[in-house]
């Protein structure tokens, strides 16, 4: 079993002597970001469709065995909220396979104000790519029902835990890997967590992912570097764990 800790993009100009070198120029930030980790979430594609050349760049960037789990776009998760979206899905997938054996999950983040709906879900999930892996992260509670767990299950769909405030996310596994989010300790992408809090989710991580082949973990919490620091700290956690 494999603990993948990364920060949800790599891209952040504030990151500038926190994280990256001064004298290193933005080309090589995904070199120097894949010296510190084996996967990122890539998440400016929730935001527009990077271009072909754009993910067959970042394939042939990145060393051997990197994993790049990828935020499905808004379109189809905000705007269209998982209806009439074949045509959407085709596009996004034909893109994204692109990265070819690094392709990790496709993540779907769905709106805080999309309520639980099974029908749509199943609907959804029917359509979906079924040799790829795929992880939902609901942002209302009403999703965090047995049944909704049981229909992603069905089709050997993730399920995300997230760590969020504002907001208690059940640990679950419905798939046979693991997939965390860390969005802030103190706000929404804000705020340093603590080593006792990092300690505490590695139990929580290391309980979860018992049976699973994969645990892919990405810090949100991209204020100040945080995400950094706390996902070197959290695999150095996880290691000792076992």
């Amino acid at each position: 079993m494999r603990y993948l800790v990364g920060t949800s993009g790599w891209h952040y100009d504030h990151w500038r002597s926190r994280f990256y070198p001064k004298d290193i120029a933005k080309t090589q930030w995904l070199d120097y970001y894949a010296q510190f980790f084996s996967t990122v979430e890539l998440n400016n594609s929730f935001y527009r469709l990077p271009s072909e050349k754009a993910f067959t760049s970042w394939r042939e960037e990145s060393p051997p065995n990197f994993v790049f789990a990828v935020k499905v776009s808004r379109l189809i998760t905000h705007l269209k909220k998982l209806r009439n979206v074949a045509e959407a899905l085709s596009n996004f997938w034909e893109r994204a396979r692109l990265l070819g054996d690094k392709l990790g999950p496709l993540l779907y983040q769905l709106p805080p104000n999309m309520h639980r709906n099974d029908k749509v879900l199943e609907e959804f999930l029917a359509i979906l790519p079924p040799s790829h892996a795929h992880v939902f992260e609901f942002r209302h509670s009403s999703w965090f029902d047995p049944e909704v767990f049981r229909i992603l299950n069905c089709y050997g769909a993730g399920f995300c835990v997230m760590d969020m405030v504002g907001i208690t996310c059940p640990l679950v596994v419905t798939a046979d890997f693991g997939y965390v989010r860390f969005h802030g300790a103190s706000g929404l992408y804000w705020g340093c967590y603590s080593d006792e809090e990092l300690q505490e989710w590695a139990k929580k991580i290391a309980s979860l992912g018992q049976d699973l082949k994969t645990v892919y973990i990405y810090f949100n919490n991209d204020a100040e570097a945080y995400a950094v620091k706390n996902a070197i700290t959290l695999r150095q956690l996880l290691m000792k764990e076992g």
